[in-house]
């Protein structure tokens, strides 16, 4: 009952962020100077194209752009009640059909680099902090270093650089040409598969290299302590006691940064989608931006927020069952 109240009252703390989210965000994507209208304009301009200024307010008093800021605000939210959140201006379509063209996409990509991540870091960090100064542990400091020192972007480059170059094939996308368009088979998700380690790998790097550090530090802090010392004294085997004692315990950083790992995850997307060509939301919300459409724009740092949310709270599950004198909510 105790966790089920914690529970509730950390998801009426996480609504409450959520509004104060959706108007930090509807303030953002308005802070640039003109609107929707202008950079419709720019873009006619430079197709060669002209625009009359009758149609530029035709179109702002079409999409409501001559309403105050406020006003435009409180009914983007109250149509959110109504799972409306608005109109794409940009797509000519609401942005819930443009959203979850995209969504899954992203959502399968975010999950595949926190597991590659996780996965990754947590077997090494512990191989490394076990052999301790071997030729493998100098190794994995050394590609965790180089891992955090490389912009996602830059790593993205250089994997289609190299690709090109010594393999002659294109590594951008998610899915061969064949399959762009066609309905879902095993056939399509086997060729996902085979398209997907690219992004994961790139977004998944720096934070398996940072994870790799944190599990190693602190899992050889852990076993400097007197209860390893005395758990080896009763005979218990070397993995048993490990395994039983301190990685539970040198997992505690790890899980609670899960929802801080899924932020740099988000953050990092919409510029790898960009590199990488990737249809997922990374590219539609620069272009959102781009666009000054923000409704759509809105919408999606919305999303994020949710999605980071999500992770937070995932993570504190976690680490509750990890060690359980952590409790829920609770410094």
């Amino acid at each position: 009952m105790l966790l089920l109240q914690k529970i509730l009252t950390r998801l009426g703390v996480s609504a409450l962020m959520l509004g104060m989210v959706s108007i930090i965000a509807f303030i953002i994507v308005s802070l640039p100077p003109g609107d929707f209208a202008d950079a419709y304009a720019a873009a006619k301009i430079n197709s060669g194209e002209t625009v009359t200024r009758a149609e530029l307010e035709s179109i702002r008093v079409r999409f409501g752009l001559d309403r105050p800021l406020y006003v435009q605000y409180f009914q983007w939210v109250g149509k959110m009640f109504h799972g409306d959140f608005g109109f794409s201006w940009g797509y000519s379509r609401p942005v819930v059909e443009v959203i979850s063209e995209r969504l899954p996409m992203t959502i399968v990509i975010a999950v595949s680099t926190l597991i590659f991540t996780y996965a990754t870091a947590i077997p090494l960090g512990i191989y490394s902090a076990i052999r301790q100064y071997s030729v493998a542990d100098y190794t994995f400091t050394i590609i965790g270093y180089i891992g955090l020192a490389t912009p996602n972007f830059l790593f993205a480059l250089i994997l289609l650089f190299f690709a090109n170059q010594v393999f002659g094939v294109s590594v951008g996308g998610l899915f061969s040409l064949e399959y762009q368009d066609a309905p879902w088979t095993w056939a399509k998700v086997l060729d996902l598969l085979s398209h997907l380690w690219v992004p994961v790998l790139v977004l998944g790097t720096a934070g398996t290299a940072f994870q790799l550090r944190i599990m190693r530090s602190t899992l050889l802090e852990e076993l400097n302590k007197m209860y390893v010392t005395a758990a080896r004294a009763t005979g218990l085997s070397e993995f048993k006691l490990i395994m039983k004692y301190p990685v539970r315990l040198a997992l505690n950083p790890i899980v609670s940064t899960l929802g801080w790992e899924l932020t740099t995850v988000i953050s990092g997307a919409p510029i790898i989608g960009l590199v990488l060509s990737l249809p997922d939301t990374g590219p539609m919300f620069v272009n959102a931006l781009r666009s000054q459409d923000m409704y759509l724009a809105g919408a999606m740092l919305l999303i994020y927020c949710v999605l980071v949310m999500i992770g937070s709270f995932i993570s504190d599950v976690l680490l509750m069952l990890v060690d359980p004198r952590v409790k829920l909510g609770e410094d």
